[in-house]
Parts: C-alpha cells; sequence; structure tokens
C-alpha cells in the first residue's frame, strides 16, 4: 500500500513537472507583473516550436523596461530560430537607446546575424578603442631603416558593420601608410623631429573607408632606428662589382693560359719540323756526292765554318765557374 502511495506521488510530481515545463506559468506571472502582456498559450507554443520562453520573456521584460515597447514577441522568436543572439540585441538596442545612437532593430538583428557582436559594437561606439600596431619598418630618402609603432583610436561605424572590413583591414592600412611617410621623407632626422606629421599624412589618406570602424586619431606611440639600408646596399653592389672583376680577370687569365699553350704547342712542332729537317742533310750531302755536286774540299770548308761558328758561341756564353766568388 505504501509502495502504491509511493509511485502515485511520485508520478503527481513528474506530471506536474513537465506540465510546468510546456506551461510556464510561473514565468507568465513575472512578464505580467512587468508589464509585459504575453499569454500562456503563447508560451506553450514557444516550447512546442522548440523556441526557450525564458530568453524571449526577459528580452521582452528587458526591453519594456528600458522604454522599448516597439520590440514584439514574433520579431524575436523569429530572430532565435535564425540562430541569433536574443540576448546580445536586446543588450545593445537598450545601449543605443541610453546613448542616443541610431539603431533600429532591423539593424542589430543584421549585425549579430552576420557574426559580429553588436553589443560590443555599441560599447565601442560610446567607448572608443585603442589598437597598437606591429613594429612597421620603412626605409626614409637617406637609406636610414625606421621602425615605428602606433596607436590608433577607432570607433565602431554602426552603419557599414554589415559588409565592412575589420581591425585587420584598419591595421594593414594604418602601417601602410606609415610606410609611405616614411618613404617620402628626405631625411630620417625629419621624420624623428616631427613624428605628428607621419599621423598627419596617414589620416588624410581616409584609411577607414570601407570598414567597420572610423579612425579617431593615429599617434606614433615609438620610433627606432634601424640599419643604414643605403649603406647596406652600397656594400652588396661593391661586393657584386667585385666578383664580376674578379670572374673578368679570371676569364683572361684562362686565355692567356691557353694561348702560352697554344704558342708552345706551335714552337714544339717548328722544333719538331727543323729537327726533321736537319735529319734531311745527310742525305742530302750524300746524294750531292754521289751526283758530283758537291767535293770533298767543299765539306772540309763547310765542316770548318762549322767548328768555327761552334767555337765563336762558346767563347760568347760565360762558362759556369766565371761568375764564382774567388775564396
Amino acid at each position: 500500500m505504501n509502495v502504491l502511495l509511493f509511485a502515485m506521488i511520485a508520478a503527481a510530481f513528474v506530471l506536474l513537472g513537465i506540465f510546468f515545463y510546456y506551461v510556464p506559468f510561473l514565468m507568465w506571472i513575472s512578464a505580467k507583473v512587468s508589464g509585459v502582456h504575453i499569454s500562456l498559450i503563447q508560451l506553450f507554443l514557444m516550447r512546442i516550436r522548440k523556441v526557450p520562453p525564458g530568453v524571449i520573456t526577459r528580452a521582452m521584460i528587458e526591453a519594456h523596461k528600458a522604454g522599448l515597447k516597439t520590440l514584439t514577441r514574433d520579431e524575436l522568436e523569429a530572430h532565435y530560430l535564425a540562430g541569433g543572439h536574443v540576448e546580445r540585441v536586446v543588450h545593445a538596442l537598450v545601449s543605443a537607446s541610453k546613448a542616443n545612437i541610431d539603431l533600429t532593430f532591423q539593424m542589430a538583428t543584421a549585425i549579430d546575424l552576420a557574426g559580429r557582436d553588436v553589443f560590443q559594437a555599441v560599447q565601442m561606439s560610446v567607448n572608443p578603442k585603442v589598437i597598437d600596431t606591429p613594429p612597421v619598418t620603412a626605409v626614409a630618402k637617406d637609406g636610414i631603416q625606421l621602425i615605428a609603432k602606433a596607436r590608433v583610436t577607432v570607433r565602431a561605424n554602426i552603419k557599414q558593420l554589415v559588409g565592412g572590413a575589420g581591425e585587420e583591414t584598419i591595421l594593414a592600412r594604418v602601417g601602410e601608410g606609415i610606410v609611405s611617410s616614411i618613404g617620402s621623407s628626405e631625411s630620417h632626422k625629419s621624420v624623428l623631429e616631427n613624428p605628428d606629421s607621419i599621423s598627419k599624412l596617414v589620416l588624410r589618406k581616409g584609411l577607414d573607408a570601407g570598414t567597420a570602424f572610423e579612425i579617431l586619431s593615429i599617434d606614433i606611440a615609438d620610433i627606432d632606428i634601424g640599419k643604414n639600408i643605403g649603406a647596406v646596399l652600397q656594400m652588396d653592389q661593391a661586393q657584386a662589382d667585385k666578383n664580376i672583376a674578379q670572374a673578368k680577370a679570371e676569364e683572361r687569365r684562362a686565355m692567356a693560359v691557353a694561348t702560352e699553350q697554344e704558342m708552345k704547342a706551335k714552337a714544339q712542332e717548328a722544333r719538331a719540323k727543323v729537327i726533321e729537317a736537319e735529319t734531311e742533310v745527310p742525305k742530302a750531302m750524300a746524294e750531292a756526292f754521289r751526283s758530283g755536286n758537291l767535293g770533298i774540299m767543299d765539306y772540309y770548308r763547310m765542316k770548318n765554318i762549322e767548328a768555327d761558328t761552334s767555337m765563336r758561341d762558346a767563347i760568347s756564353k760565360p762558362s759556369p765557374t766565371q761568375n764564382k766568388p774567388i775564396k
């Protein structure tokens, strides 16, 4: 009997839980007390449509208390079913209303569905954000490298949040502007003396066009001197010229060696021809003897001339011991 009673009580609690889950009576009372008109049937149908009644009810209560009485339950439900963040949109609308920012529900939901945090965007419109750029390296006309860091103060442009470029584009454009400004300077000293000239030049370019932000100011936080790029380039050019000159000299040396080898080969060929011709002399003399064109006395006179010539050559050449010092 006790088990049956316990089972009946448990079943009653389960039924009551299911009833209050699908018919959020306490939530309906909270809405009524807050002045929000929403029926129990609509709360029940929200459960059927898989829309959390708590999210919609709290959003309607917040909007009603903030004076935004134009928001309807159907609009909030449609935005939730579309994958939006209902609470974030309502927070943004309330903040925009208090800050006198023109933000409609359609614009807020479009920004939210685009993947941006609409509440954070409204906060950034009221309280601008400071973005620190990474170090930007540029070279002035005198060849000196400068490394600059800037701080960009931006605020959200509500009307361009949908389809507008983000922070990365702002940083890229500011970096490009800094490089262009330093690169157009005649000397790095003028940049160091007047860093605000960079900010003024960059701001005049309208870098925030087509972005989701409005640039309020660009301040140069720090400038460091880097390498002397002009000197480095000159050194590299001198080294390249040196290598070219060495290559040309090596080419000329190789050509000279080749020419010398060619001349030696020709000389050896000439000597070989002379030796070959000298071997023909005895044959010619023998033939002259046989034919009677050369007599014995002619032969002796030729030998005497050769001996005399050899003697004269020996006399004209110094002996190896002639130049030795006397001990």
